[in-house]
């Protein structure tokens, strides 16, 4: 009701008219709701981080629902190489404007590979989430737990209902 009031508001001190102003029809202004982008062939965790497992190396990074969420990211702290990492455990944090936030591993195993470019250019975090913006690469240690992830629909579903609860 408020947003509506606002764009109302709005269109009036802009001078923007609808022909959608009857009662009967309408309202005159909607919003839609614009959720962040869910790709297929990756896996999700609850805590919003994403999995595209390739061979034997998966990628791992935050969602774009998370990156949403977060707002702009200022500063990224990995781990390093040749590290482990254990289902659900904190594996690094990401610092944005609004907040400071742990990044939790949905697989575990072996770390081969850090993002060194989200050092410099942790931004890359919003701008890119599922490609450029990739945090770690991990040899899984345990594959079936690649299987209990949720898979894109899931996730969608998840997070849909995440939102409307807040």
């Amino acid at each position: 009701m408020a947003l509506r009031m606002w764009a109302s508001s709005t269109a009036n001190a802009l001078k923007l008219s609808s022909s959608a102003s009857k009662s009967h029809l309408l309202p005159a202004f909607s919003i839609s709701r614009c959720f962040s982008s869910v790709l297929e062939g990756l896996k999700y965790a609850n805590s919003h981080e994403w999995v595209k497992h390739e061979g034997s190396v998966a990628t791992i990074g935050i969602t774009d629902h998370a990156q949403d969420h977060l707002g702009e990211v200022v500063f990224v702290e990995l781990p390093e190489a040749n590290s482990s990492v254990s289902k659900e455990k904190s594996f690094g944090a990401v610092e944005s404007v609004k907040a400071t936030s742990e990044i939790l591993s949905p697989i575990s195993g072996e770390v081969i590979e850090v993002n060194t470019k989200l050092t410099e250019s942790p931004g890359l975090i919003n701008s890119s989430p599922y490609e450029d913006g990739w945090m770690i690469k991990v040899k899984p240690s345990s594959p079936a737990e690649l299987e209990a992830l949720m898979g894109p629909k899931e996730y969608t579903k998840f997070c849909e209902d995440e939102d409307a609860a807040h």
